[in-house]
C-alpha cells in the first residue's frame, strides 16, 4: 500500500503528521524532504488581491473545460 501524508519535519528531527494515519502493523516510510518552508502568510495575504482576477465568470468560462 502507497499512500502520501503531509506532514512537518521538525527542527528536532521529530515528524508530526498534518492528519490521523492508522495502520494495522507498523510500516516503514520515506519522510522527503522539501527545502523551501511553507509559508502561509504570503499566500493569504495574496488570496484577495488574486480574487479580484480570478473570480469573474469569464474566467469560470474559460477554465471550465478543464472541470
Amino acid at each position: 500500500m502507497l499512500r502520501t501524508v503531509k506532514a512537518t519535519l521538525e527542527a528536532d528531527g521529530s515528524v508530526r503528521l498534518h492528519e490521523q494515519v492508522q495502520v494495522p502493523f507498523p510500516c516503514r516510510a520515506i519522510v522527503t524532504i522539501l527545502d523551501e518552508p511553507e509559508d502561509f502568510e504570503t499566500a493569504l495575504l495574496s488570496q484577495e488581491s488574486l480574487a479580484q482576477d480570478w473570480e469573474r465568470p469569464e474566467e469560470d468560462a474559460a477554465w471550465s473545460h478543464l472541470q
